[in-house]
Formats: structure tokens, C-alpha cells, sequence
């Protein structure tokens, strides 16, 4: 019998931590770490640079690309996944994903977001994006963390969470 590697989603809106906490969770576990990001089409990027969030036509080839990469090139992928349609679509090429909610307050967010220099997501998207965030449901398997603590204490909560995750 194989042991099947778990395949993790880091989800939530811009300024969360997605790419920090996934990448620091790749590194304690000695997995792979991919941040969704750098699977943006240039024409995504550039929507947003401008200020202009994306629809879920521009989402879905992006989409698409984050289930693909999920177990062929990563086993922990940083990607908003805001509404249960994306985590549908990421699902129908990466069964058995887990989805790792970094959860918390808007003015903790505003802070983190304006504090990035140099990020193609500017901080006036951050209510669209929550404006489009739909909780997880009871029957997706998911880690919901706050992420107002340390990114040691994030990584540890989602560890001892156990692979298929709690509420």
C-alpha cells in the first residue's frame, strides 16, 4: 500500500499570508510549495495592476492551471480559491484537496496588503475580494485559521489540525 501525500490549498483574500504560511507549512513538512500566483496569465496581472478585479472568466484558466500544478508540481499551492465554484474547478483536477483558510479581520488585512511594496494587488481590491469570499462549507475538508498570530503559530495550528483537517 502507497501512502498518498496530502495536497493542500493555502486559501484567502490578498494580505492573508497565503504565500509566507505556504511556503513555511512546504518547508516543516518537507513538501513542495507553489505560489498560484506565478500562474497568472500576463493579462490577469495587468487587470488587477490597474485596479480592476477579475471576473470568473478571467479566473478560470487560472483555475485550471492551480488543480493541474496541485500533485504534479506541488503539494501545497497558495491561491485565493474565494468562491465555492473556484474550489470546485481546483477540486476537479486535484480530488482530495484541503483547503487551509487564513481567516481575519479586514483591518489586519488592510495593513498587511498596504505593506507589500512592489505587488501587483493593491489594496483598494481587498473589498472586492472579500465581497467575494464564500465560507468554506461543512463538506469541503479544510484547516480555517485565524491569521492574526505568528506564521509559527499558524503552521503549527495547521499541523496538529491532522491531515484532513478540523472546523
Amino acid at each position: 500500500m502507497t501512502k498518498t501525500t496530502p495536497r493542500f490549498i493555502v486559501m484567502g483574500v490578498s494580505g492573508c499570508g497565503k504565500s509566507h504560511i505556504g511556503a513555511a507549512l512546504a518547508d516543516r513538512l518537507r513538501l513542495r510549495f507553489l505560489d498560484g500566483d506565478s500562474l497568472h496569465p500576463a493579462a490577469n496581472i495587468d487587470k488587477m495592476s490597474q485596479g480592476q478585479p477579475l471576473n470568473d472568466t478571467d479566473r478560470a484558466p487560472w483555475l485550471d492551471a492551480v488543480g493541474a500544478a496541485l500533485g504534479e508540481n506541488a503539494d501545497i499551492v497558495a491561491c485565493s480559491a474565494l468562491k465555492r465554484a473556484y474550489r470546485d474547478r481546483i477540486r476537479a483536477k486535484a480530488s482530495g484537496a484541503i483547503f487551509i483558510h487564513l481567516n481575519g479581520d479586514r483591518a489586519v488585512l488592510e495593513r498587511r496588503v498596504s505593506s507589500r511594496p512592489g505587488h501587483f494587488m493593491p489594496a483598494t481590491l481587498l473589498d472586492s475580494q472579500l465581497n467575494t469570499l464564500e465560507p468554506l462549507a461543512l463538506d469541503e475538508a479544510a484547516i480555517i485559521v485565524d491569521l492574526d498570530q505568528s506564521p509559527e503559530a499558524i503552521v503549527d495550528q495547521i499541523v496538529t489540525a491532522g491531515w484532513f483537517g478540523t472546523r
